[in-house]
C-alpha cells in the first residue's frame, strides 16, 4: 500500500474514530461548563459518567431498549448532581473535595450494582448510516454515526445561544461571575447552581451511557478511563465557550483514535503510547493552564480555581 493511501487510510479512522470517542467528551465537558458557569465546579463527574454508564446498560438489558437506558442514566447523573448541589450548599465546605469525595461514590457504586452486568449482552444504540453514497466500505464505515453525537452538536449550539441571548442564561452567568451582584438582583444563587449541577450531572450520565450502549458498547469496570475528570481540563481548553467544547471534544477523540488508526495499517510498535495521547494532551493542557491571565481567561469568577 502507498504513503498516500496509508495517510487517507490513518485520516479516515482517525476522522471516525473522534466521532465516536468524542461523543461522551462533549456531552461531559458541557455538563461540566453549565456547572462551572454557574459559579461551582464539579470533580464528581467521572464517578457520575461510570454511574450512568452502568444504569443504562443494566436498564437496557431489562428492557430490551437502549433509550430508555440513556434517559435512565441521565435521570441516575441528575441525582448524583443534586446531592452534590445540596451538599455543597453547607457552610464551610469546599466544592472540590465533594467532588472528589462524590467520584469514588460514583464509581464505588457503579461496580457494586454492576458486576452481574459485566458479562450479558444488552441491546446497543443504532447508528445512522450517512455514507451510503459512498462505494468504499471504509468511507461507510466511518459515517456510521449514533444519534448521540448529533444531538450533541445540537446541544452545543443551544447551549451557546442560551447563554448569550436568554434571560436564563444571564441568570446562570450572573451567578457564575458574583454571587453578590445576583443577590442583589433576587436571584437564588444556591438554586441556580443547584439545577445547573443537575442538569450537568444529566449530561454526563447521558455521556456515560454511550459508552456502554455504543462505543465500545459493554458494561466493564474500567469504561470511563477518567474521562469524566480530563473533562475539566477540555472546559478550561475551551475557555469556558460551547462551541470551543464541541472542537475540543473531536481533538480529544482524535487523539484518542490516534492509537487504533495507526494500528489500521499495520503499525503496532508504541501502540500503548499512541493511546496514552488524550492523557498527555490533558497533561499539557494543564501546565499550560497554570497562568490564570492566560489560561483562565473567560472563568467566571465564582470558580474555586480563580480565587
Amino acid at each position: 500500500m502507498s504513503t498516500g493511501a496509508d495517510l487517507a487510510t490513518v485520516l479516515l479512522a482517525m476522522f471516525a474514530g473522534a466521532i465516536r470517542v468524542s461523543t461522551p467528551f462533549l456531552f461531559v465537558s458541557l455538563g461540566e461548563l453549565l456547572t462551572e458557569k454557574s459559579g461551582r465546579i464539579n470533580l464528581g463527574l467521572e464517578g457520575t459518567l461510570v454511574f450512568g454508564a452502568m444504569t443504562g446498560y443494566a436498564i437496557s438489558y431489562h428492557t430490551g431498549s437502549p433509550w430508555l437506558g440513556v434517559l435512565i442514566a441521565g435521570f441516575s447523573g441528575s441525582a448524583f448532581g443534586a446531592l452534590h448541589g445540596m451538599l455543597c450548599r453547607l457552610p464551610k465546605v469546599n466544592d472540590i473535595a465533594i467532588g472528589i469525595a462524590l467520584m469514588l461514590f460514583g464509581t464505588g457504586l457503579a461496580f457494586f450494582f454492576g458486576k452481574p452486568y459485566i458479562q450479558p449482552q444488552a441491546p446497543r444504540l443504532p447508528s445512522l448510516s450517512l455514507g451510503g453514497w459512498s462505494d468504499s466500505a471504509s468511507v461507510r464505515q466511518a459515517l456510521e454515526i449514533n444519534p448521540l453525537f448529533l444531538l450533541g452538536i445540537v446541544l452545543a449550539v443551544a447551549m451557546w445561544w442560551a447563554l448569550k441571548n436568554t434571560r436564563a442564561g444571564l441568570i446562570v452567568r450572573t451567578t457564575g461571575d458574583s454571587a453578590p451582584a445576583a443577590l442583589a438582583l433576587g436571584i437564588d444563587v444556591n438554586r441556580v447552581r443547584l439545577l445547573s449541577t443537575m442538569l450537568g450531572g444529566f449530561f454526563a450520565g447521558v455521556g456515560g451511557s454511550f459508552l456502554s450502549l455504543y462505543y465500545p458498547g459493554s458494561w466493564t469496570e474500567g469504561l470511563s478511563s477518567g474521562q469524566g475528570l480530563m473533562a475539566v481540563a477540555l472546559v478550561i481548553f475551551a475557555r469556558w465557550n460551547p462551541l470551543y467544547c464541541f472542537a475540543a471534544a473531536l481533538l480529544f477523540g482524535a487523539a484518542g483514535a490516534l492509537g487504533p488508526a495507526l494500528q489500521s495499517i499495520g503499525i503496532s510498535r508504541g501502540y500503548h503510547f499512541f493511546n496514552a495521547a488524550p492523557y498527555i494532551m490533558t497533561l499539557l493542557i494543564m501546565i499550560a493552564s497554570v497562568s490564570p491571565k492566560r489560561s483562565l481567561k473567560g472563568a467566571p469568577g465564582e470558580l474555586s480555581i480563580t480565587k
